[in-house]
């Protein structure tokens, strides 16, 4: 902790030294043009590797960069930055050598976290017939990796909160991203929202109703 504490006072002198006025301007709100999900990796550092700043980006992660509708804690973060913050580009990153991938492709038990990783079998159950016919382990997860960050895509599309935001004039864009971790590079994957749109009879929840 003492190297923490050493390493902040480090960059709040460098902050200050470039502008005195830096922390000042920050503690009068923020308006954060990204919201960005992703794994909670120690190796893929938000705004290192976008190359932002505070106030640029707000950031949610966890295990895999998971959109999953009953988690309370990112549609608490999804609402805010879209209702509140309106931010305008929505990115889900995944990242190759994920663990979780890795972990929900064995059949293997890690304890309570399985219950969160059945969420990536879902994915692998979608696209089985495209999993299996890789036979090179490596390609696989890779695939399985860019499969799930697209499909993560989608979730987000099915959300109430995505889909009334797409009604207002300014919605926000989503992508989906997978970092190499080899390369250091951001690679899109192009996930086509409109392409989901075939099963919106199913998943359009913008009519408003009343519970009986």
């Amino acid at each position: 902790m003492k190297r923490i504490l050493e390493n902040n006072k480090k960059w709040v002198s460098e902050k200050l030294n470039d502008d005195p006025e830096y922390f000042n301007k920050l503690s009068l709100g923020q308006e954060p043009r990204y919201l960005f999900i992703g794994c909670s990796d120690s190796r893929v550092p938000s705004t290192a590797i976008t190359g932002t700043g505070p106030g640029e980006m707000f950031v949610h992660r966890n295990i895999a960069n998971m959109v999953v509708h009953t988690d309370m804690n990112l549609l608490s973060v999804l609402q805010y930055a879209v209702e509140v913050l309106k931010v305008k580009v929505i990115m889900v990153v995944g990242h190759y050598g994920c663990g979780g991938v890795a972990a929900a492709a064995s059949n293997k038990q890690f304890g309570l976290i399985d219950n969160w990783l059945r969420n990536i079998k879902d994915v692998m159950r979608l696209h089985e017939r495209e999993i299996i016919s890789i036979y090179d382990e490596e390609a696989r997860l890779r695939r399985l990796v860019e499969l799930n960050v697209i499909e993560q895509v989608h979730n987000l599309s099915k959300t109430s909160i995505i889909q009334n935001a797409m009604l207002t004039d300014n919605p926000p864009k989503l992508y989906g991203l997978v970092y190499d971790l080899k390369e250091g590079l951001l690679r899109d994957l192009k996930v086509n929202v409109n392409s989901f749109k075939r099963y919106e009879h199913i998943y359009s929840v913008t009519e408003e109703s009343e519970m009986v």
